[in-house]
C-alpha cells in the first residue's frame, strides 16, 4: 500500500521538484512565493534554451513545524531552472543595477493556440518576466543548507 507524502516526510532534506504540468507548476510557484533574488543571479542562456534563477527561498514547508516549535522561519538558496525557452521578455523590471532585488511572487502558464505558451513569473512590484516556452519543464533544487530567515518572520499578504 502506498501513502501520499506529507510535508515532515521532507524533514531537513533538500527539495529537488520537477514540473512537467501546470497541476506541478502550482506546487512550485507556492514554494517560491516571496523568495528573493537580485537582478544579478538571473540567467539567460540561449544557447541552452535556458532561463536561470539563484533564489532564497522562504521554506513554506517549514513554516508550520516552525510555528508550532517556536524555533525561527528559515530560508534556503535554491536553483530554479526553466528549460526549453525560446525567448525571454520583461515588463516593469530594471535589471541595469544588479543589486537591485526581486521578490517572486507567482509562476503562471498562458497557453497559446498552437500548443506552445508563456510561463509568467510574476513580481513584487508590478514586475513581470515571460518566457516563451514549448512546454512545462521546470526544476527547483534546493542548493544550501536552510538558514535563519533574516527578517526572523514569515511573509504576510493582505487578504
Amino acid at each position: 500500500m502506498t501513502e501520499d507524502a506529507k510535508f515532515e516526510d521532507g524533514d531537513d532534506r533538500p527539495l529537488k521538484l520537477i514540473a512537467a504540468d501546470t497541476e506541478d507548476l502550482q506546487v512550485i510557484s507556492a514554494l517560491v512565493q516571496d523568495a528573493v533574488l537580485p537582478a544579478s543571479e538571473m540567467k539567460y542562456e540561449p544557447s541552452k534554451r535556458r532561463f536561470v534563477l539563484l533564489l532564497n527561498r522562504f521554506r513554506w514547508e517549514d513554516q508550520s513545524r516552525a510555528a508550532q516549535r517556536r524555533r525561527a522561519y528559515e530560508r534556503v538558496r535554491s536553483i530554479l531552472m526553466f528549460e526549453d525557452v525560446a525567448g525571454v521578455s520583461s515588463q516593469g523590471i530594471q535589471r541595469d543595477d544588479p543589486e537591485t532585488v526581486f521578490s517572486l511572487l507567482s509562476i503562471g502558464w498562458e497557453a497559446r493556440e498552437d500548443g506552445v505558451g508563456q510561463l509568467v513569473l510574476t513580481l513584487a512590484g508590478d514586475g513581470a518576466i515571460a518566457l516563451d516556452v514549448e512546454c512545462v519543464n521546470v526544476t527547483l533544487q534546493d542548493v544550501t543548507r536552510p538558514y535563519v530567515a533574516p527578517s526572523g518572520k514569515a511573509p504576510e499578504h493582505p487578504e
